[in-house]
């Protein structure tokens, strides 16, 4: 899940070695923590948040079939 979220986000943003995920291991729970460069943050964030809610959607949908629940956070 980790490697799907850094490829979605390296192809959007224009510094994609700036990209890091931390993932942070609960018992029903993973938080990914993502970090991109301040310029790169409308990108993922996108118009209204679409784009980032996109990608929570994408993470909700694996979640459902894992049985387990992925939020992500993205830090500045």
């Amino acid at each position: 899940m980790k490697v799907l979220l850094e490829m979605i986000v390296k192809a959007l943003v224009d510094d994609p070695d700036q990209v890091t995920v931390t993932e942070v291991e609960g018992e029903n729970t993973t938080i990914f923590e993502l970090r991109v460069s301040q310029p790169d943050m409308g990108k993922v964030i996108g118009k209204q948040g679409r784009t980032v809610l996109a990608i929570r959607t994408l993470l909700g949908a694996d979640g459902m079939k894992l049985r387990k629940r992925f939020i992500l956070e993205i830090l500045v």
